[in-house]
């Protein structure tokens, strides 16, 4: 199964607590709309409401299917706790073919496998 490089990405999402980005990666996963979401504690340093804030987050990487990512976006907006979340897609520009069928297998709709069978 040959993919289309430009079709896959990685989606950045940051996340105020573990439990936070915990229950976004669960639930992505289980909507088939990430192959996986790798989690990192990180510090954050921003501008928010005119105020700089530094902040412990946790960083979601999220590996999918960037032709669902309206879909993801959709999904992350409805259950984060942020006013505005980051949401940020970055293209995978080269990668191991049999990692990025294996994203394709994962990120595949429901619908799709009970129209394959």
């Amino acid at each position: 199964m040959t993919q289309n490089l430009n079709q896959y990405g990685v989606v950045l999402v940051t996340a105020a607590s573990r439990a936070e980005a915990e229950a976004i990666a669960q639930t992505l996963i289980q909507a088939r709309l990430a192959a996986c979401v790798s989690l990192m504690p990180i510090q954050s340093v921003y501008t928010w409401q005119g105020k700089v804030h530094l902040e412990e987050e946790w960083q979601l990487m999220i590996k999918t299917d960037l032709n669902q990512f309206a879909d993801l976006e959709a999904k992350i907006r409805e259950i984060h706790s942020y006013e505005v979340p980051e949401i940020i897609a970055l293209p995978i520009l080269a990668g191991s073919q049999p990692y990025l069928n294996w994203i394709a297998e994962q990120t595949q709709s429901v619908k799709k496998d009970m129209e394959r069978q």
